[in-house]
């Protein structure tokens, strides 16, 4: 339901299945990239809708074919009877992803681009958005491209060797190639470098709220959210279960999860909720370790951290004296109840993930899983590469596994063209002049 609908049409016959059921200016007549206004008929001849129409002639269109698209009244009613007479004119209902998929199999976009587009339909935060309309605007795609076409360059040039070896192309020194094989490596390490970031816009850090029980993990949650999404009382052992929420922290999606308060004892139930924080300790991102500073260390020793887990020390009430267990160290102090406290502790905790290179402002290149996976088999590749120049090993080896790193990275982009190789043996090496 809205106040607006779009229905686009693709495909060699779009202008003349449209223009079954258009009633207004001829399609012949249509002015690409305008709109014209008129009234889509059923098969009886009666109005359905009033519309505008536009036409986007092949290949300047989004999926590089004829498009039609048709602006109409947004109810359910009149863009089903508009889409069931479109169907009855010829049309087919489009498959998910399928305007996408003809846009990639035309050439208009590539892989990388083609998954930013959902990437950018799911962004949570603007960070996430911005990451999406890069990678859209062709940023790790042409990344990618010019690594591929490095390496097409230095296999052109170990199989023109092999190839005509009448032709007096210089081999190169292994130490040479062994150099341009090495800075696409380091090319490739920088991209790969960006997947844990590229997971954070993507679904957020898991962030988990540990600490003994009554330290004001609870309050702690409420003052990142804003409201008072758990319940806070004086008693130890109120929050049995976990709590999720999501915030928006300056854009980097934070995934937030309040945990039962950890000690020893406690009867059947709490012990279930102990059990519980400690398997959410278990998968945690980050963990914010909330302590009560006015009490002794009864926790900190007893929770075992995950290998990779940041981890960030929080004294709450901060507003009663401090116990001696926490007289030194840096650990951040704040009072839940202060009116300050969101703003400093929101900042504090950005600056911290800042700090500890969770996340890159500057640079919002962010590979997904399928792409970690693709260029990790093609850094394999190319070090076997090296491995076998350095080795003296026969070029043809060292050809085999260049290849097999061009295809991994052609894999990322849906790329992988052997007639290019050719193209460039051919028109740097003059072969057959």
């Amino acid at each position: 339901m809205g106040a607006v609908g779009l229905i686009r049409v693709s495909g060699p016959t779009a202008t003349s299945i449209v223009g079954k059921s258009f009633s207004g200016r001829g399609v012949a007549k249509w002015v690409p990239r305008k709109q014209h206004l008129g009234r889509i008929v059923d098969e009886k001849g009666a109005v359905v809708d009033e519309v505008l129409v536009c036409y986007f002639p092949e290949p300047a269109s989004f999926t590089g074919e004829d498009v039609v698209e048709i602006a109409c009244h947004g109810g359910i009613v009149v863009t089903k009877k508009i889409l069931t007479t479109l169907f009855k004119a010829g049309a087919s209902p489009a498959d998910p992803g399928e305007f996408s998929q003809r846009a990639f199999l035309n050439g208009k976009i590539d892989l990388t681009q083609a998954e930013a587009i959902m990437d950018l339909i799911s962004a949570r935060t603007d960070l996430a958005a911005r990451a999406a309309n890069e990678q859209l605007s062709g940023r790790l795609g042409n990344t990618l491209q010019e690594l591929r076409q490095e390496l097409i360059s230095l296999i052109a040039h170990i199989e023109a060797y092999i190839d005509f070896p009448d032709e007096d192309i210089d081999p190169d020194s292994s130490e040479a190639l062994v150099g341009r094989a090495q800075k696409i490596i380091n090319s490739v390490n920088q991209l790969l470098a960006t997947a844990d970031q590229g997971k954070i816009l993507r679904e957020g850090i898991r962030t988990v709220i540990a600490g003994a029980p009554n330290a004001g993990k609870s309050s702690l949650l409420n003052v990142l959210l804003g409201f008072d999404r758990a319940i806070v009382n004086e008693e130890a052992g109120t929050t049995r279960d976990t709590i999720e929420e999501v915030i928006n922290l300056e854009g980097i999606p934070i995934r937030l999860i309040d945990t039962a308060g950890i000690r020893d004892g406690g009867e059947a139930i709490e012990k279930e909720g102990i059990q519980r924080s400690l398997a959410q300790i278990e998968n945690a991102e980050l963990i914010l370790l909330v302590i009560d500073s006015s009490a002794s260390d009864v926790v900190s020793d007893s929770i075992q951290f995950p290998e990779n887990a940041r981890v960030l020390q929080i004294l709450n009430k901060a507003d009663l004296p401090r116990h001696s267990d926490w007289k030194s160290g840096n650990a951040f102090s704040i009072s839940c109840h202060s009116p300050e406290a969101p703003e400093l502790l929101r900042k504090h905790l950005y600056d911290f993930l800042v700090d500890e290179g969770a996340i890159n402002t500057s640079s919002l290149t962010a590979i997904n899983t399928r792409h970690q996976h693709c260029l990790a088999r093609a850094r394999s590749e190319l070090e076997k590469g090296i491995e076998n120049l350095k080795a003296g090993e026969s070029p043809e080896f060292v050809a085999m596994d260049l290849r097999a790193a061009l295809d991994a990275i052609g894999d990322v982009i849906g790329r992988t063209d052997v007639e290019e190789i050719l193209g460039e043996i051919f028109s740097t090496f003059c072969i057959g002049k």
